[in-house]
């Protein structure tokens, strides 16, 4: 698997949605897989951040949860923050 070693060897992992529709079991594997490389990655240092409601969603199925350092169910949000883009509910705040 082409990607094992790029995540072992992050010190940063972004993960914003899932690999396919990993609520089938028989298109599951793909999601839980990377799941499984990222958490292992975090159990060594790295820093997951984890991002969306289907990527939580999945996490959450295959008990990886924890196993995560930081995870948002705001996908787009969480997109937008790191472009440095202003997010419409902090700006409605600042009114």
């Amino acid at each position: 698997m082409k990607i094992k070693p790029i995540i072992r060897n992050s010190k940063t992992i972004l993960w914003n949605g899932p690999l396919g529709v990993f609520e089938f079991e028989f298109f599951a594997k793909g999601t839980m897989a990377l799941g499984e490389m990222v958490s292992m990655a975090t159990s060594k240092g790295a820093f997951s951040l984890i991002g969306g409601g289907d990527s939580v969603a999945a996490v959450k199925k295959f008990g990886l949860l924890r196993k995560m350092s930081y995870v948002s169910t705001g996908g787009g949000a969480m997109l937008m923050a790191l472009e440095g883009k202003a997010l419409p509910g902090v700006e409605a705040l600042k009114t």
